[in-house]
């Protein structure tokens, strides 16, 4: 899985005449977008535009599909009592409506690769989702009722909702 390195960053600054004190920034489709005030020159912003590359690399380093196998491995012992047994779990490119699949008589489960660039809790989220599918191929009310287990549920689901590709309701 390739991952974005900080250099990769193209940098675009939003000066404004609103703005009088406060620098913010963010990545957006791997582009590093800072607001400024309009008198902020580019010398004046270069230390918060390294700080921030630091930061945000930090925090958006993409799993690995090793370190994949091993959160799911920690998720079975603590969600399922290390009952669930699977032959490969990994990030593909290939899933364009879905964050998730599970082949349950297969024992492979497939993770969009989109979902390593969200917070740890919102790929846990469909991490258990698609482990549960390997004792509920379907989503009842048992299916559920293991995914419920998992406390951020109801905010991962409306968090995916928001990024607009959630449809996990009608099938994985």
């Amino acid at each position: 899985m390739a991952t974005s390195k900080e250099s990769d960053w193209e940098v675009e600054i939003i000066r404004s005449q609103k703005r009088r004190k406060t620098i913010s920034g963010r990545l957006v489709d791997n582009r590093l977008v800072i607001r400024a005030p309009a008198f902020a020159t580019d010398e004046e912003l270069a230390p918060f535009i390294d700080r921030l590359k630091q930061k945000i690399a930090r925090r958006n380093i993409p799993d690995t599909d090793e370190a994949l196998e091993a959160r799911a491995q920690e998720m079975n012992k603590r969600y399922f009592n290390g009952r669930l047994r699977w032959k490969s779990i990994r990030y593909v490119t290939n899933q364009n409506s879905r964050f998730g699949s599970c082949t349950p008589g297969r024992g492979t489960i497939r993770l969009n690769h989109r979902l390593a660039k969200m917070p740890r809790w919102v790929r846990d989220y469909v991490l258990i989702h698609e482990l549960a599918h390997l004792e509920e191929a379907n989503h009842g009310p048992r299916f559920w009722k293991l995914v419920n287990q998992y406390p951020l549920t109801e905010r991962a689901r409306g968090y995916l909702m928001a990024v607009g590709l959630e449809e996990l309701s009608e099938g994985d």
